[in-house]
């Protein structure tokens, strides 16, 4: 009988004990699921945004290439560049100012401009084809004009233009948006910066 009490004793303190260790892995779980999921700093300086894609309201500039079509007259349909003086040369209205505008904007802009004497109820769409390029000056191998891809980040620029000088600083660069007058610098070291189109970066030299 004391063996039989001391064998059921042994039993429940062995199932308690299991069962302590699964709650507690079950309270630990939800804390590593909720570290894994919290979101990672993109690590950039804070007045140049980050962005994985191009916003709805992209703002439109000089070598931006559209693509503008109106519903039921294919005469006027085709590919469109803004000029270095931001204009649109479009058939029938003429200039049509876009640099400074979004896509929706430029849409409504030819669409009241075609509505009033040409066209009765037009209806205009417009998308980009091509961004304006960026620019990369300064301790690069190969500065210059290069073509702008969705997505492209600082370090994909510095290795289409053949890469660091031996001089540059490869922590920092200073990017200049379009639309701006100055120059930010931005930590790009272990950072996946991305670019906007229009933008220039300049590498600076190192202190050895």
């Amino acid at each position: 009988m004391t063996a039989f009490v001391t064998f059921s004793f042994r039993r429940a303190a062995s199932l308690a004990l299991a069962l302590l260790l699964v709650l507690g892995l079950g309270l630990a779980h939800p804390a590593i699921a909720q570290e894994a999921q919290a979101p990672t700093p993109q690590g950039s300086a804070a007045s140049v945004p980050l962005g994985t894609t191009l916003a709805p309201g992209y703002v439109l500039g000089t070598g931006d290439k559209l693509r503008i079509s109106v519903f039921g007259e294919p005469k006027l349909d085709g590919e469109y560049v803004v000029s270095s003086t931001g204009i649109v040369s479009f058939p029938l209205i003429g200039n049509v100012p876009a640099s400074g505008q979004t896509v929706e904007a430029l849409q409504e802009s030819i669409r009241s401009k075609l509505a009033a004497g040409y066209l009765k109820d037009p209806r205009v769409s417009a998308e980009v084809l091509n961004y304006r390029p960026f620019y990369i000056l300064g301790e690069i191998n190969k500065p210059g004009e290069y073509p702008f891809v969705n997505g492209i980040t600082v370090q994909q620029a510095v290795a289409m233009a053949g890469g660091f000088s031996y001089r540059a600083n490869t922590k920092r660069v200073f990017i200049k948006r379009a639309l701006e007058t100055a120059e930010r610098p931005v930590q790009i070291k272990g950072k996946a910066v991305l670019l906007m189109p229009g933008d220039t970066i300049r590498v600076g030299e190192r202190f050895f």
